[in-house]
């Protein structure tokens, strides 16, 4: 250690001060100092940064989070949890393989340097702990009921059991040089925790969050890791090998005072600071600044009783209430917790993982042996408690594996007891590589095990078309945002849902799965019933509690609405499955999909989320009934929604989409304030043209009474088109609120022309069919070539563009056609880069429609005679 006299002061540059150290005077008081210094002078001054603290720390966790994220990218095709990668990257990192390299050891990693990093790392792992304890709702414990308490005390009590009996059996190999009691103790714990975070996130990747499965696993493992936690803490106190045997009385004693003073002072307080916070206001930035303090008061005081100081920071978290108190604190540190500081953590068990270190064979063996023995004796448990309560043999399989997933409590364990010198480093490093294989294994061992059966749905009311206008409408509607709910509600309102004609309605709240813990629990608190959810409706994430209230209050005041709320937390790569799985389950004959653009104040169209677009079109792709985008310019207007006269009106130029747009309106013609003008485009030589041509059977179903019953037997499109139209003429026959008009268009710039010539402060919302007339007709062909929007069609895109100037509502409609019916004789039009338009070998294949001109040309039909021809607002 280098030496320097005081008497000569200490110059104020570093550079000077290290250049003193270097030259000694003679003095009788010298000060001793490390020459880790915190900041450098740089590299033109001749020294090296990584000497000095800061800048080999800020190296240290910028390799870490990379090679972390990495590791991540790498993992995901197999679907692994991100504290695998953590863990992996820990290792990769440390002795074990990077570390045989002398100058990494040395100039990255050096021994010196991981005080600081353990440090900051220690301080992650305490706001870690603590979102945990928030991520939790205690009132789960008291709700999960007998079947879940059941299974975590089978998941823990046998492990844990067989763990301390195999290793007490094997004792003399496995657990030389340290103390006999707390290695039984720190192993038995070890080996019975379920990781609760890490198994939400794999839960919730494999689609079984929303499932009787996941609701229970979920419950368990809450449950499990309280109790790891008090077991750890009793682990903690038992292992002061040195101390008097009152030593541990006096700790656990003081360990239960803490947990006692959180319950009954901090909480209340909690609850105090939320009931004066004034309603839809959030939490002050220094009452937010203020409970985080208290988490590393909570940590000093558990360090100083003798338990861990992330016990408390746990507990601290596990007593502040969830609701928007909790929703509000995990959102200001989550990201930076999770994200930064949570990776050192694993870092630095995986720099203290030494593969090197394993020797010992028989050690080895009989250490795996414990572990797998441990697991099995879990699944075991586990099998039982399912087969009891009569659930399949595959789900108690399923619900076993699940219960054995690792991560980081496991890791603290292992931590805690490496410094407590309870395990050596060759346990150590087994215990953490075992750990990793067994959490590896739970995915694919579940998705291969757990089959949920999937019954063959077979429902025919899959259009709007096959259903009677005035019978039960099963609708799917779903929001990703607050904004999205008036224009759907304002579209059921124009639905018409009365006693007589009633719409059932699944309101779905899509959330982005993110990893993050704020939303993790939405789906499973969203998907507990309306009663339950009553008593604990802070449960829910703010926003989601809002669409719910908004949709059940419509409920409340509407007749002939029936409104099922319920939320799905996945990625939107998916989320197009969800809901695809949800709308065949629940018969619903319309998906009601908001689009990826909202309005603006100018009147303009921005984007929201990039992510919606490409749900929407993958949802047109693999939906299994219809599909309609709502386009909201005004719609959800106050003004809009309590004026007594609504106008809406349908494009119609032919094809199933359109007629599914007509089926659409003709519910909403049942609506006493609502008039209808229907627009039909027609080409100029429509009256010399035949109508017998391609046969595009859909295979309707006579046999279904609600059906509409017309023959489509060897008839062309546009005979459809015509004998659906009259129909509709025939059954609204007098109506003064329909007013029809025909529009004679011979190319696309008469077809622009034609629509921007009506009356566009009339109507508030225009039905059009996604796919308008039969493919490459001259009324729309210029148009598509032109679309920004494909998912919207030709139509609805020109009139959400920019440079159309009318700001009305759009709805486009997709109908769903049958599969199964015999496509035409003439090919399919070649596919293009639009990624929408390439669905025809999807299970809702839609047989393409003759291409060879507009329409087959013949002699005139009797009934073309009731359109009358011009380009104005004439009658049928």
């Amino acid at each position: 250690m280098d030496a320097m006299p005081i008497s000569d002061g200490l110059p104020t540059n570093v550079t000077a001060q290290i250049r003193n150290v270097t030259q000694p005077k003679a003095s009788s008081t010298v000060v001793c100092y490390s020459p880790m210094m915190i900041t450098t002078n740089g590299i033109w001054q001749g020294f090296n940064p990584l000497e000095f603290s800061l800048p080999l720390f800020i190296l240290q966790t910028s390799i870490i989070v990379v090679t972390t994220r990495f590791l991540v990218l790498v993992l995901r095709p197999f679907r692994q949890p991100r504290v695998i990668a953590e863990i992996l990257a820990g290792v990769l990192l440390g002795p074990s393989v990077m570390g045989q390299i002398e100058t990494w050891a040395i100039m990255v990693f050096p021994q010196r340097s991981l005080l600081t990093l353990e440090t900051v790392a220690h301080l992650g792992l305490l706001y870690f702990l603590f979102l945990v304890g928030l991520e939790m709702d205690i009132d789960v414990i008291r709700r999960s009921g007998k079947k879940a308490l059941l299974v975590a005390i089978a998941g823990m009590a046998l492990p844990f059991c067989m763990g301390i009996a195999t290793s007490f059996i094997f004792r003399h190999q496995v657990s030389r040089n340290v103390h006999q009691t707390s290695f039984l103790l720190f192993l038995g714990v070890a080996l019975s925790v379920t990781a609760f975070p890490v198994l939400a996130r794999i839960l919730a990747e494999i689609k079984l969050l929303n499932t009787e499965l996941g609701r229970i696993a979920m419950s368990a493992a809450i449950v499990n890791d309280m109790c790891a936690w008090i077991l750890l803490a009793l682990a903690i106190a038992i292992s002061e090998v040195n101390s008097a045997a009152l030593t541990s009385l006096w700790v656990l004693l003081s360990g239960v005072l803490f947990v006692l003073f959180c319950f009954y002072v901090v909480r209340p307080g909690m609850w105090w600071l939320i009931r004066r916070t004034p309603e839809g206001e959030g939490v002050s930035d220094m009452e937010v600044s203020l409970i985080l303090t208290g988490v590393m008061l909570a940590g000093v005081c558990t360090d100083a009783i003798g338990i861990h100081s992330v016990f408390g920071a746990f507990v601290y978290g596990l007593v502040i209430p969830t609701g928007p108190l909790g929703v509000a604190l995990i959102e200001k540190i989550e990201d930076f917790v999770t994200g930064l500081l949570l990776p050192l953590f694993f870092a630095i068990s995986g720099l203290r993982t030494n593969v090197q270190k394993i020797s010992d064979p028989i050690t080895v063996g009989l250490l795996v042996l414990v572990f797998v023995m441990a697991s099995f004796a879990k699944i075991m448990g586990t099998i039982i408690i399912a087969a009891l309560y009569t659930m399949p043999f595959r789900e108690g399989i399923a619900l076993g594996f699940l219960m054995n997933t690792r991560g980081l409590v496991e890791m603290i364990v292992l931590n805690i007891g490496r410094d407590k010198e309870v395990l050596d480093d060759e346990s150590f490093a087994v215990m953490v590589l075992v750990s990793v294989a067994m959490t590896t294994l739970v995915t694919p061992v579940v998705t291969g095990v757990h089959r949920p059966s999937r019954r063959l749905v077979g429902y025919k009311r899959r259009n709007l078309q096959r259903i009677r206008h005035d019978s039960e409408l099963r609708m799917l509607a779903c929001v990703h945002t607050t904004r999205n709910v008036p224009s759907v509600l304002s579209l059921l309102e124009l639905s018409n849902p009365s006693k007589r004609s009633p719409i059932f309605i699944y309101a779905l709240h899509l959330v982005e799965l993110t990893g993050r813990a704020s939303n993790m629990l939405a789906a499973a608190a969203a998907s507990a019933s309306k009663q339950s959810r009553s008593g604990s409706a802070s449960s829910l994430p703010p926003v989601t509690e809002h669409i719910f209230n908004a949709f059940e209050n419509y409920e409340r005041h509407t007749g002939g609405v029936s409104i099922q709320t319920l939320a799905a937390v996945s990625p939107y790569q998916t989320m197009h499955e969800d809901v695809s799985v949800l709308a065949e389950d629940k018969h619903v004959s319309l998906i009601v999909v908001p689009f990826h653009k909202q309005q603006t104040v100018d009147g303009g169209m921005e984007p929201i989320n990039p992510h919606v677009r490409g749900f929407n079109e993958s949802l047109l792709s693999a939906s299994p009934c219809s599909v309609a985008i709502l386009v909201d310019r005004g719609l959800s207007a106050a003004a809009v929604r309590l004026a007594t006269e609504h106008h809406v009106a349908l494009f119609f130029f032919g094809g199933p989409d359109d007629r599914e747009a007509l089926a659409y309106a003709w519910r909403m013609v049942e609506h006493p304030g609502v008039c209808l003008t229907i627009v039909r485009f027609l080409p100029p030589d429509y009256r010399a043209r035949s109508v017998s041509g391609s046969t595009y059977r859909p295979s309707v179903d006579s046999a279904d009474s609600r059906a509409i019953t017309i023959s489509t037997e060897g008839k062309s499109e546009l005979e459809m088109d015509e004998d659906y139209l009259n129909e509709f003429r025939a059954r609204n026959h007098g109506n003064e609120a329909i007013s029809y008009s025909t529009k004679m268009v011979a190319n696309s710039e008469e077809t622009v022309a034609a629509i921007r010539s009506m009356d566009n402060n009339l109507h508030e919302l225009y039905i059009v069919g996604r796919r308008p007339g039969e493919a490459g007709s001259p009324m729309t062909s210029a148009l598509e070539d032109w679309m920004e929007n494909p998912e919207l069609g030709p139509i609805g895109d020109m009139l959400v563009s920019s440079d159309f100037s009318m700001a009305v509502s759009v709805l486009v409609v997709q109908q769903y056609v049958v599969a199964g019916a015999p496509a035409p004789a003439v090919p399919a039009p070649a596919a293009t880069s639009d990624p929408v338009r390439q669905y025809l070998s999807n299970a809702n294949q839609r047989p393409a429609v003759a291409a060879s001109g507009a329409y087959p040309t013949s002699a005139a039909s009797a009934a073309n005679s009731r359109w009358s021809g011009s380009s104005g607002a004439v009658g049928f």
